[in-house]
């Protein structure tokens, strides 16, 4: 039998006085209630109740171990009432991690008016581009680039994740406007070294040919950092939409080479399968 049923049982027989008014209690036979009692008697291998004809009483394990059985079942009842307000309005400690440029551009942004809605809910937001191991780190959630590999994680597709390739209107002016990505050979391409050790660009699509492009003399593990030195006129930067779009709604950067099919990947949202084992590798082909 179910010994946490078997215990609920045995505190209502004590609290109701009788097997009969437990067993209404629950809509059970007396029968059925006194197999529960017994179950836990031989389970525990001691007498829990002296019963006879007329009454029955607690002896002094069993007096011991319903005082034990009520605290039990009053933490489980907590438990359970906690459990149902929080299914029913977040609370308590989210932490996530998301890539910095994403982050800090679209994630913290959005955050700032879930906090608002869930006034109970506390943000812990890690901004990193590294391979991260959620259960290692103790994550709840992570937000990367590129497809799930095989994994006990649940993962949901967020917004095409879009790259743009723009320049200042006076280094346009200066060194001329690609119109191919051979053209790029020509120009300052700066480099981001998240990409690999030297930064090189690389375009997809039938024109692109898919071929790695050297980068220029300025390379970066900081998007931000490009950006600056595209604005100041150094050469043509190729990042997230997210982290360029102000600069070319105000013509600060021009954007170049449309027609090229940019690499694009997606955002996937990873949260921790609770009931699947734990992958070995849980990120390993993120990047």
């Amino acid at each position: 039998m179910d010994k946490f049923v078997s215990m609920e049982i045995f505190v209502a027989v004590v609290d109701a006085g009788s097997l009969t008014a437990a067993a209404e209690r629950f809509d059970i036979s007396s029968a059925m209630v006194g197999k529960h009692i017994r179950s836990l008697e031989t389970r525990l291998a001691t007498r829990l109740l002296t019963r006879t004809t007329r009454r029955q009483s607690l002896t002094e394990i069993g007096r011991q171990y319903y005082e034990q059985c009520r605290r039990i079942l009053a933490d489980v009842k907590a438990a359970e009432s906690l459990a149902e307000a929080m299914a029913a309005a977040p609370r308590g400690v989210l932490k996530v991690t998301v890539p910095l440029t994403y982050g800090a551009e679209v994630f913290a942004p959005a955050m700032t008016d879930y906090l608002s809605a869930w006034p109970d809910v506390t943000l812990e937001l890690d901004l990193s581009n590294r391979v991260i191991d959620l259960v290692e780190e103790g994550f709840d959630a992570s937000v990367r680039i590129g497809h799930l590999p095989d994994s006990s994680f649940v993962a949901r597709p967020l917004k095409p994740y879009r790259m743009r390739a723009c320049a200042s209107p006076a280094y346009l002016a200066r060194a001329g406007t690609p119109r191919t990505p051979a053209d790029l050979a020509h120009h300052e391409c700066l480099g981001f070294l998240h990409w690999g050790r030297e930064g090189t660009w690389r375009l997809d699509g039938e024109t692109a040919g898919d071929k790695p492009l050297r980068a220029g003399r300025f390379r970066a593990n900081n998007g931000q950092a490009l950006k600056v030195a595209a604005l100041r006129g150094f050469g043509l930067v190729l990042q997230p939409e997210a982290l360029l779009a102000k600069e070319i709604a105000s013509g600060e950067l021009v954007s170049v080479l449309e027609t090229i099919c940019l690499k694009a990947r997606r955002f996937i949202c990873f949260i921790r399968a609770i009931a699947a084992p734990r992958p070995s590798s849980p990120a390993s082909s993120i990047s």
